[in-house]
């Protein structure tokens, strides 16, 4: 576990990103890793609808560490879950949760900052979020990878994005770095300036979300992100060629 706990850290190159094609279960996991992966994550949304739910921790816990468990057990690779925000609201709740997902054999998660169930979609105050990441840190030792995401830009509107959004993330970032994260995730920033702005004052390798629309990944690797995660886009297009093939089927 050692092992692939520093691999995983080390595939975080800014300028040279660690691509991630996101899983969401055991089968697409052992497909994208005899696809030339480096390493495994999943992507909250997609675990979901693979079960039948919707995404923002509908999907119960159990179910949660026992699909983490199988895809660990179905690759050689490093896997980090994405973990939403934790299934819990406060720090020793998150802590816990976070713990039992490292014993299922993950060498990381993302944690966001995005409070669950919420509306209007809001997040969690920035000393709250510290502090939960902090309690999971300090429950889980030094080396699990945790990546702390921020839905500053998620939720709102891209042509609302500018310099000050950023700040408030850099903010965030350098909070979350004193908490002990490992990686700062920015879900829904497209802006190469503003990114890039990020990158620079970022001590944490920052993380990028890629979608249809979005900046390739060639002009994201200028700014100086260090990890590309593709969300639910590859079950989405897994999906679709099913039910196309499905479709061809029944004619």
């Amino acid at each position: 576990m050692s092992d692939k706990f520093a691999t995983f850290a080390k595939l975080h190159v800014p300028g040279d990103p660690l691509i991630l094609f996101n899983a969401w279960d055991a089968g697409s996991a052992a497909a994208i890793e005899q696809a030339g992966a480096k390493a495994i994550a999943t992507g909250s949304w997609s675990v979901a609808a693979a079960h039948g739910f919707q995404d923002a921790e509908t999907l119960p816990l159990d179910l949660a560490l026992g699909n983490a468990g199988r895809i660990v057990a179905a690759t050689a690779l490093p896997v980090s879950i994405d973990f939403e925000g934790g299934y819990a609201g406060d720090a020793g709740g998150t802590a816990a949760n976070v713990a039992a997902l490292a014993a299922t054999g993950a060498i990381g998660c993302n944690i966001e900052d995005q409070i669950i169930g919420v509306a209007p979609r809001s997040l969690h105050p920035l000393a709250g979020q510290a502090a939960r990441i902090r309690a999971a840190r300090e429950t889980v030792g030094a080396g699990f990878f945790i990546n702390a995401r921020t839905d500053i830009f998620l939720i709102a509107a891209a042509d609302t994005h500018d310099a000050a959004m950023a700040d408030a993330a850099i903010e965030r970032a350098h909070a979350y770095a004193d908490a002990g994260a490992s990686g700062f995730f920015v879900p829904g920033l497209v802006n190469p300036a503003l990114l890039e702005r990020v990158c620079t004052a970022s001590r944490l390798p920052v993380n990028f979300m890629a979608f249809p629309g979005a900046p390739s990944a060639d002009v994201v690797a200028a700014t100086g992100v260090a990890r590309i995660s593709h969300g639910p886009g590859p079950y989405r297009l897994a999906m679709k060629a099913l039910k196309e093939a499905a479709i061809a089927a029944f004619v």
